[in-house]
């Protein structure tokens, strides 16, 4: 009864968060990509001195403000989570991520709400420099912002710069500047090019509404021009970027890595898979809910090279990571697990000797936490301790498979439809080629499930760790009654979908007015 009670105050948390992260992931990407346009816009007012370059920033300056607004209510929900559902996961690192978020509040933060009021109201107010230089601070605080956060959640996928102190159970910091791992820098510029991206398909997709009722036919085709060239150099760079995310996860996360191309039996020479279906194995001896891709369209030996370098490079399966792998110097989960229960039964016995006054074995257990071979092969398994299912060490392959899959071809899909549209711009020619216009209309969805899949990847493909190798969700949990989380979950989806249909109703209607002439 205990643990159906544990399981199911992990499953609600684990709900409650991800509704929080994905409602919040709405609003974060268009504050990032648009803050970025709408500070190039207004530069190319203050060169020019041409009035309806200011026209048009004003115009996407009032929907990066509705969406800026909506989207602070979510962020601040989301902080409060660790403290309210996840104080265990706060207690044993919070140390550690409390640090980036800190900083996050107090610098970047703080300079993205100081100029915003600057920019909103300061036209008449102050010189035009001086405004100028405050929306490009604008840009620079929530882009820092997200830099913060995402070194913050970069160290929970690959956890550098700590030790773990026996005397509070607590992993302290050692190095701050290790938390800028390559992983995290990575990770900042893969998060924040893929928010330019949306930007830029959703400024497309606004003028383009413009264009097909036959209104704002000169900010239409000038933003549609800046959010292009934009979006395509950050479609370019996201491209780059996340070709450096697969290779550092295949280090990192092999799981993930094999979650997200569907490999199960991992190989030498191991194949891309462009496009394929996940089927359920017909094998019945296996212990695992194994999947096969079938109708599949596969790069030969493309996975191994991106992964590694080398185009017969071995890359790891389900299947080896969870059996193990001797030839390749790969332990079993269950070797892992029973390596971890040892780390957790030292620690039990040092605070035991410690409670009964037992110095000698107390010095004795503490010296272990500081040895190379125990931390090594013993400690470094920690997180393991805490399973007994090899089971729970994978992720849900098909809804990881698939979010992957859906955010590439999406990708590629967004840097034809820049390219096309800047050619019909060169040629003079948009206004009537409505069906591309209709596309540009319907693609701003798309932008928004290509990001949330980006997400699922990240935060379901690490599943089921809180910190890598080191804490699950299932040792992360507050202990709280399951009923608490069931009425906090009711009440943020209704108060996020309230904020969500609010925003949109809002931008509708800010959108069918247009840009306001100049008195």
């Amino acid at each position: 009864m205990g643990l159906i009670l544990v399981a199911s105050v992990v499953s609600l948390s684990r709900a409650q968060f991800a509704l929080t992260a994905m409602y919040h992931w709405l609003f974060v990407p268009l504050t990032l990509g648009l803050s970025f346009i709408i500070a190039i816009m207004e530069s190319l007012y203050v060169k020019t001195g041409n009035e309806e370059w200011k026209r048009i920033t004003k115009f996407w300056m009032t929907l990066f403000g509705i969406n800026f607004a909506i989207g602070i209510a979510t962020g601040i929900i989301l902080e409060f989570e660790f403290g309210t559902n996840w104080s265990n996961y706060s207690w044993f690192v919070g140390d550690i991520f409390g640090a980036p978020l800190a900083i996050e509040g107090i610098l970047a933060f703080f300079m993205e709400s100081t100029f915003v009021a600057v920019m909103f109201f300061g036209w008449t107010k102050v010189s035009k420099g001086f405004h100028l230089l405050s929306t490009w601070l604008v840009f620079v605080g929530s882009n820092l912002s997200a830099l913060w956060i995402l070194v913050a959640n970069a160290w929970m996928q690959n956890p550098v710069g700590m030790r773990f102190n026996p005397d509070t159970a607590r992993n302290e910091m050692v190095n701050f500047w290790e938390m800028l791992s390559p992983v995290a820098i990575n990770k900042f510029f893969h998060t924040l090019t893929s928010g330019y991206v949306l930007a830029a398909v959703f400024v497309c997709g606004i003028s383009a509404w413009f264009l097909i009722r036959r209104r704002e036919q000169f900010l239409a085709i000038k933003s549609i021009t800046v959010a292009c060239i934009f979006g395509l150099i950050s479609s370019v760079l996201l491209a780059i970027s996340g070709d450096s995310s697969a290779r550092l996860i295949a280090h990192t996360q092999p799981m993930k890595l094999a979650a997200m191309e569907g490999v199960y039996h991992g190989n030498e020479g191991q194949s891309l898979m462009a496009i394929g279906i996940l089927v359920k194995s017909e094998q019945k001896n296996l212990k695992n809910e194994y999947h096969v891709v079938k109708y599949r369209i596969e790069i030969p030996h493309l996975l191994s090279f991106l992964a590694f370098g080398k185009f017969n490079a071995f890359v790891p399966g389900v299947d080896d990571l969870i059996q193990g792998n001797h030839q390749y110097g790969l332990i079993s989960a269950k070797e892992k697990i029973a390596r971890g229960k040892t780390a957790r039964n030292t620690l039990m016995r040092l605070y035991q000797a410690r409670k009964s006054h037992d110095t000698a074995t107390y010095n004795n257990l503490k010296e272990k936490f500081h040895e190379r071979n125990f931390v090594d092969n013993q400690f470094r398994y920690f997180g393991y301790g805490f399973l007994n299912d090899t089971n729970s060490l994978i992720p849900n392959v098909p809804l990881v498979f698939y979010s992957f899959h859906i955010m590439v071809v999406l990708g590629f899909f967004f840097i034809l439809l820049f390219l096309l549209l800047l050619l019909f711009i060169r040629k003079k020619s948009l206004e009537i080629h409505r069906f591309w216009l209709w596309i540009s209309l319907w693609s701003m969805p798309l932008a928004y499930i290509a990001s949330q899949s980006g997400w699922v990847v990240s935060e379901v493909g690490r599943q089921p760790w809180v910190v890598q190798d080191l804490m699950p969700a299932v040792a992360a949990i507050s202990q709280i009654d399951a009923s608490a989380v069931e009425t906090t979950f009711i009440l943020f989806a209704v108060l996020f979908t309230a904020l969500l249909i609010a925003e949109f109703s809002i931008m509708i209607k800010q959108i069918r007015l247009g840009s306001k002439k100049e008195k």
